[in-house]
């Protein structure tokens, strides 16, 4: 029983974050015409994908006690290049493909020597930086546009029969079929997960958490404080690209929107708090996060099924969205957050 008390006491805010997924999540489905099919989980988790990487990437410069304000311009610049590399052959993809993914690996790098030889502040730092990178995706991007390869982009981004057809493979027929159905975003999004694990457990995501908690006390423990917090932002750029480069495939194009950047940032930090991770560092996590992101998106999806003649029938009008989704945001973010103000000692969550 003991055992149970403190998983739940530790895990929390991930806990709230995907009961709240499924209420809202399962709420949007229940309203659909098409709700509960795979067709339409496929829609929706395309829709979610680019989100879900921009919480992670928001995630592990919080983990450390920063704020990383160049998210979305950093996602919003991969899906640029992106649209400029991915138009050719199979060779040209494959370079296509690592290249935007160095690009976020290599903003993310960045941002850190800012952090830790420039000596900024991580949201004065992130916040110039943004500015720097969404210039360099208007230079690569100055209209919408450009050209991504039609059949990597659908075998990418529907399920996982088109993909093995992709690679010259039969899908899963028989008993199997119905993963065959399993959107690819769900793959990949287990893929970041797992890097993510992965990390965390090494001895530098460890010491993301050590600075988080305590950078005085990391450094004094023999934490090396500068090298964790440049590997933290770098790997941050990664799920940024990562996010960007699936932006391009579901869009087929690139596009450097401020607006739509801007709003991956701001949407990347509630996700961030809806998760349960602690703005103060140190606590969380980014599988918090990406339940955070669908948590975002539910809510949002929910006013596409709302009965114009029913008692809430005011959500179908766009000019009422914005407020109410703000104000169900705040709610969902309270909640989230809500269990880390009533701990007076961070200590107290391992007892």
């Amino acid at each position: 029983m003991k055992h149970w008390r403190l998983y739940f006491k530790q895990n929390q805010g991930l806990l709230v974050a995907i009961g709240l997924f499924l209420f809202f999540y399962g709420a949007y489905s229940s309203l659909h015409p098409q709700g509960f099919t795979a067709a339409l989980f496929n829609q929706n988790s395309n829709e979610c994908f680019a989100l879900v990487m921009a919480a992670m990437a928001q995630t592990i410069p919080v983990l450390t006690g920063g704020l990383d304000l160049s998210v979305g311009a950093i996602l919003t610049l991969v899906n640029c290049l992106a649209s400029e590399l991915l138009g050719g052959t199979a060779v040209e993809n494959a370079i296509g493909f690592a290249a935007c993914l160095l690009a976020g690996l290599a903003c993310g790098f960045c941002n850190g020597c800012l952090v830790v030889y420039g000596r900024l502040q991580p949201i004065i730092a992130t916040l110039a930086s943004s500015a720097i990178f969404i210039g360099i995706a208007l230079f690569i991007r100055p209209t919408p546009g450009g050209t991504v390869n039609g059949d990597l982009a659908f075998a990418m981004t529907y399920d996982l029969n088109e993909a093995l057809m992709a690679v010259g493979l039969s899908g899963l027929s028989g008993s199997l079929a119905w993963c065959g159905q399993i959107p690819t975003t769900v793959f990949f999004a287990l893929l970041m997960a797992l890097i993510w694990t992965f990390f965390k457990r090494t001895q530098f995501g460890l010491e993301a958490y050590a600075i988080g908690a305590s950078a005085e006390a990391a450094f004094m423990s023999g934490v090396q404080v500068k090298r964790a917090k440049l590997i933290a932002y770098s790997l941050a750029g990664f799920f940024a690209g990562v996010g960007g480069l699936y932006l391009a495939l579901q869009t087929s194009s690139g596009n450097a929107n401020i607006p739509q950047a801007s709003a991956y940032t701001l949407n990347s930090i509630a996700a961030v708090v809806i998760g349960g991770t602690s703005l103060y560092g140190g606590m969380g996590g980014a599988i918090g996060s990406i339940f955070g992101a669908l948590v975002l998106r539910s809510v949002a999806f929910n006013f596409r099924v709302i009965d114009e003649q029913s008692a809430l029938g005011f959500l179908a009008n766009p000019l009422y969205q914005p407020l109410v989704e703000g104000v169900v945001l705040l709610a969902a973010v309270s909640i989230g957050a809500f269990w880390v103000f009533r701990i007076k000692n961070r200590l107290e969550i391992f007892k």
